[in-house]
C-alpha cells in the first residue's frame, strides 16, 4: 500500500475521514447515553437538561455530517492534475476501519482445531495482517486494485479454514460507513469482505476520474474504470444482500450503480467529441442523440437519490451535480438541434430523404401544423423551430446555473461554474444572431428529443480469477479436507511393520491419501489404524499435499526397517447452532440491518404460534434404535413413551442417515 503518512491531497482527504469518523462516533456515543438516560429519569429538572444535551450533541452531528458530506464533494482533489475544461466526476471515498489482531485467536485455533503448533504460523498470520494493513492504503492504480482483491481472495481461505459455522472466532471487524461516518461492529467476516469490495470499487472510482480526459487513450480508461466500479458494486449488491451498512444496502448499491454508468455514458461523449464536432448536418444529428442520452441517465441517476430511503444518507451536493449535468446535457441536445436548422439550409444537391429520415429519429412528435419536410424546405419554419431548440437550451443552462449557485459545495468548484457559464454565454449569442422584429409572433414550442447511444454501457463484472493467490495456510493442507467445518482427532503415531513385504492396508484418495481394505488382523491395524484414516505424515515428514504414489514410495523406501506414520480420524460433525450475528451500531436508531433481523424475529414468532410441522426425513423406529452413533439429546425413558414424543430437530443428525 502507499505511505499512511504521505502528504498527498488524497491522503490528506483520507486522514480527514478518518478524524471524522472518530468525531462522530464520540457524537453517536454521547446521543446513545442521553437517550437512554432520558427514558431512565422521571425527574423534570434533569429531563430538561437532558434535552438540552440532546439538542447540542444533535447539531453538532448535523455539523460533522456537513463536512463529511464536503469530504465526499472534493473532486478537485481526484482529478487529472492536466489542466482540463469539462465537468468533475465523482469518486467515492475509501471506507475506513480499525486494526484487528487476529494472533490470538488464529493461533488458539490452530492448536485446538489442527492440533499443530500455533507458533510455526507466526510468519503467515503476520503476513495476513501486514496484507489488511496495506489494504487500509491502496496505491490508486492496478496494483491497488490487485492488492485489494489479493486480500479478498485469502479472506475466502481464511473464512474456510479458521471460521466455523457453530461459532464466532472472537475477532471483531469495524468499518465505517463512507457516508454517515458511523461505524457497524460485526465479528462475522462477511461484514470485512464486503468492505473490501466496496473499496474496491471504489478505487475503480478514483483511478476513472485520475484519468486524463483530453486524449482518446484516457477517456477509454475512464469509461473501463467506471464500467468495472460498477461491476463490483452490483456484485456486492447481489451477494452480499445483509449489509449492516447503509453505504453498502441494496438500495444504495442501485444508486452508485447507476452514478459510475452514467458518468462512463458522459465520459463516452467526451471519447466522440475529443477530435472536435464538425458543423456538418448528420454529425450533429448523431451528437444530438448522444448527448440527449447523457442528459437522460443523469436524470434517472438524480431521481433515484431523491427516493426513500436513499435520499437522507446520499451527499446533497451528488445529488444536485447529477440534476445540473441533466440539464446541462439537455441543454447542449438542443443547441445542436438549433445548429443544424439554423445553419444548414436544404441545398439543391442534398439528399432530401436522408435529412428528412435523421432529422424524424430526433422526436417523438412535431409540434402542430408542422412536417419534418416542409422543415425542411420552408426557410421561415425552419428558423422559427431553431430559435425554439435555442430557447429551450437557454432554459436549461439557467436552470443549471441557478441550482449551482444554490448549493454551497458545488458553487465553489471553479471549473464547473466556467463549464456552465461558457455553454450559456454560446446559446444566447447563438440566439441574438437569429433575431428578428417578429419573434413575438413565433410561438412554436421545441419537442423533446428522443436520446439513442450507439455505445451502449454496461457493467464488467469483476475478474477475480485473473489475480493468483496463494493461501498463506497452505501447510495445514488441502483445504477440501482440512477446514473449519470438519473436526479430526489429533494425530495418532502407527508403527508400520512391513509383513512379507505387505502393508496389511490399500491407500486411496487425492492429498491427503486414506486408508483402504484394511486388514484387521494386520499390526497396523492392532497398534490402532482404523478404515478410513487419513495420513497426515510418514517418517515424520509431512505428507498432506502428497498422492498416492508418492506416499507408497516413501513408505517402500525404507525397506524392510519398521516406519512411523501419523493418521487421523474424521470426527461426528457437531449439531450446527443458530449463527444470526448481532450488528452493533452505536446508538444508531436503525440500521439496515437491524430492520432485516427485526424482520426475522417478527418470521420466528410467527413460526412459533404455528403448528410443527414433520420434518424433511421421516424416520421410523427401527432407523432411531440403530443409529448409535447419533448426536441427539440424551432420551432417559426407554420403551412406548418414547414413540409418543414429537421428533427433535437434533434428532435427525446421524452419521450414517445425514443429506448432504
Amino acid at each position: 500500500g502507499c505511505n499512511p503518512l504521505a502528504e498527498t491531497g488524497r491522503s490528506k482527504l483520507q486522514n480527514q475521514r478518518a478524524v471524522l469518523n472518530q468525531q462522530i462516533l464520540k457524537a453517536v456515543r454521547m446521543r446513545a447515553g442521553a437517550e437512554n438516560l432520558l427514558r431512565a429519569t422521571t425527574n423534570n429538572k434533569v429531563r430538561e437538561q437532558v434535552l438540552l444535551e440532546l439538542s447540542f450533541v444533535n447539531s453538532d452531528l448535523q455539523i460533522l455530517k456537513e463536512e463529511l458530506e464536503g469530504l465526499n464533494i472534493s473532486v478537485e482533489v481526484y482529478q487529472n492534475t492536466e489542466e482540463t475544461f469539462s465537468i468533475p466526476l465523482v469518486p467515492l471515498g475509501l471506507k475506513e476501519t480499525k486494526e484487528v489482531d487476529f494472533t490470538l485467536p488464529l493461533k488458539d485455533f490452530i492448536l485446538e482445531h489442527y492440533s499443530e503448533d500455533s507458533s510455526e504460523y507466526e510468519d503467515e498470520i503476520a503476513d495476513l495482517m501486514d496484507l489488511r494493513q496495506a489494504c487500509r492504503t491502496p496505491s490508486r492504480d492496478e496494483a491497488g486494485i490487485e492488492m485489494l482483491i489479493s486480500y479478498f481472495l485469502q479472506l475466502g481461505y481464511v473464512e474456510n479454514r479458521f471460521f466455523p459455522p457453530t461459532r464466532h472466532m472472537g475477532i471483531l471487524f469495524t468499518w465505517y460507513d463512507s457516508f454517515t461516518g458511523v461505524p457497524v461492529c460485526q465479528q462475522n467476516l462477511s461484514l470485512e469482505k464486503a468492505s473490501i469490495l466496496f473499496n474496491i470499487g471504489a478505487l475503480y472510482t478514483q483511478i476513472g476520474t485520475r484519468c486524463n480526459r483530453q486524449t482518446q487513450a484516457g477517456l477509454e480508461n475512464a469509461v473501463e474504470a467506471f464500467q468495472k466500479a460498477a461491476g463490483v458494486l452490483s456484485y456486492l449488491k447481489e451477494t452480499f444482500t445483509h449489509t449492516p451498512s447503509y453505504d453498502m444496502s441494496p438500495a444504495m448499491l442501485n444508486v452508485l450503480v447507476k452514478m459510475m454508468l452514467a458518468q462512463a455514458q458522459e465520459c463516452v461523449f467526451e471519447q466522440i467529441g475529443l477530435p472536435g464536432i464538425r458543423n456538418e448536418f448528420f454529425t450533429l444529428v448523431k451528437m444530438t442523440q448522444e448527448v440527449a442520452k447523457v442528459g437522460e441517465v443523469y436524470m434517472l441517476v438524480n431521481t433515484a437519490m431523491n427516493q426513500e430511503p436513499v435520499k437522507e444518507n446520499i451527499p446533497y451536493s451528488w445529488s444536485k451535480l447529477a440534476q445540473i449535468k441533466s440539464d446541462h446535457y439537455k441543454a447542449l441536445a438542443h443547441y445542436f438541434i438549433a445548429t443544424i436548422l439554423c445553419d444548414h439550409e436544404l441545398q439543391s444537391g442534398d439528399d432530401e430523404d436522408q435529412q428528412e429520415k435523421a432529422l424524424s429519429q430526433l422526436y417523438d412528435y412535431v409540434p402542430e401544423g408542422l412536417m419534418i419536410l416542409s422543415v425542411l424546405k420552408d426557410k421561415v419554419q425552419r428558423k422559427q423551430l431553431g430559435k425554439a431548440h435555442l430557447r429551450k437550451a437557454i432554459f436549461y443552462h439557467e436552470e443549471a446555473l441557478r441550482v449551482c449557485g444554490l448549493c454551497k459545495k458545488l458553487r465553489n468548484i471553479d471549473v464547473l461554474q466556467e463549464v456552465l457559464t461558457a455553454a450559456h454565454k454560446r446559446s444566447l449569442l447563438k440566439y441574438a444572431q437569429q433575431e428578428t422584429e417578429d419573434d413575438f409572433l413565433s410561438l412554436i414550442q421545441a419537442p423533446d428529443i428522443v436520446p439513442k447511444t450507439e455505445h451502449k454501457i454496461e457493467t464488467i463484472a469483476p475478474q477475480f480469477s485473473k489475480v493468483k493467490v496463494k493461501d498463506f495456510f497452505h501447510r495445514l493442507g488441502p483445504l477440501t479436507v482440512f477446514s473449519a467445518k470438519q473436526r479430526w482427532t489429533a494425530p495418532r503415531t502407527i508403527h508400520i511393520q512391513h509383513e512379507a513385504e505387505e502393508l496389511g492396508f490399500s491407500l486411496k484418495g487425492g492429498s491427503p491419501v486414506q486408508i483402504y481394505c484394511l486388514d484387521p488382523a494386520c499390526a497396523a491395524a492392532l497398534m490402532g489404524l482404523k478404515e478410513g484414516d487419513y495420513i497426515v505424515s510418514v517418517g515424520g515428514m509431512d505428507c498432506k499435499w502428497l498422492g498416492v504414489n508418492e506416499v507408497l514410495e516413501k513408505l517402500r523406501s525404507v525397506g524392510e526397517q519398521p516406519i512411523e506414520i501419523e493418521v487421523i480420524s474424521c470426527q461426528d460433525t457437531a449439531a450446527s447452532m443458530h449463527s444470526k450475528c448481532a450488528t452493533y451500531s452505536v446508538g444508531m436508531q436503525k440500521t439496515y440491518s437491524l430492520i432485516c433481523l427485526a424482520m426475522e424475529e417478527d418470521k420466528i414468532d410467527q413460526t412459533k404460534k404455528a403448528p410443527l410441522k414433520l420434518p424433511f426425513l421421516s424416520w421410523g423406529t427401527k432407523n432411531r434404535q440403530k443409529a448409535a452413533s447419533t448426536l441427539c439429546l440424551p432420551s432417559a425413558v426407554a420403551g412406548s413413551s418414547q414413540f409418543k414424543k414429537k421428533l427433535s430437530p437434533f434428532t435427525l443428525l446421524s452419521t450414517e442417515s445425514s443429506l448432504y
